[in-house]
């Protein structure tokens, strides 16, 4: 198996983790003290195998019959995913996309924040859901002083390089991307790209020819 397949495989998995973080919350939140991967694979409707195989990458062990201690599996998972810190970033791009993404409350569950955004338009200057917008030029010196090293894309293609080296100038070594451009980074930078576009093909395709999720 190829590392590309290894890395695709290992994907794979840590997406699963943010479903059972929300079942296992839900969970907790009724009262529960202990959860088993049965039943959290019969409410996502996964494989029990699969899903006991993942929860046990988190070095928390299940008792047969029983199952998890909620609050145990729950902080590890949180801090298998890096949850159990706040990770800042910066956006590129405030137009309509950027400007969901920089009010999207959901994003303080997974200890995440967004600190600075910036835009070419002076229009979009000021501040989007209390977060400062500052001029496309002033990337790189501001993420140097603000010292995150996560940054987010949703400028249009045509900009996507540039403003990424910008970013990358500044100190920048992830790279959540939602352009279509595709990304030239050194091997230390790590690039996360969310084609939205092959998203609604495979949604679309499933629609029209009546297929379920695998």
């Amino acid at each position: 198996m190829s590392g590309a397949q290894k890395a695709e495989i290992g994907d794979r998995m840590v997406k699963r983790f943010p479903l059972y973080l929300r079942v296992l919350r839900e969970m907790a939140e009724r009262g529960e003290k202990f959860a088993s991967g049965a039943v959290v694979a019969k409410v996502l409707s996964l494989d029990p195998i699969v899903v006991r195989k993942d929860l046990s990458k988190t070095g928390v062990r299940g008792t047969p019959r029983v199952g998890f201690p909620l609050a145990e599996i729950v902080s590890a998972i949180e801090r298998f995913l890096g949850w159990n810190a706040r990770t800042e970033a910066v956006l590129a791009g405030a137009g309509r996309l950027g400007s969901a993404l920089l009010g999207y409350p959901g994003f303080q569950n997974q200890g995440f924040k967004i600190v600075a955004a910036f835009d070419a338009n002076p229009k979009r200057r000021g501040k989007i859901a209390g977060i400062p917008v500052y001029p496309a030029d002033q990337i790189a010196e501001t993420v140097r002083k603000l010292n995150v090293s996560l940054g987010i894309l949703t400028v249009p293609a045509g900009q996507a390089q540039p403003v990424a080296d910008a970013m990358m100038a500044g100190g920048i070594r992830g790279i959540w991307n939602f352009t279509p451009a595709q990304l030239s980074v050194p091997a230390d930078v790590i690039v996360k790209r969310e084609d939205l576009a092959a998203g609604l093909a495979v949604l679309s395709h499933r629609l029209k020819h009546g297929e379920k999720s695998p």
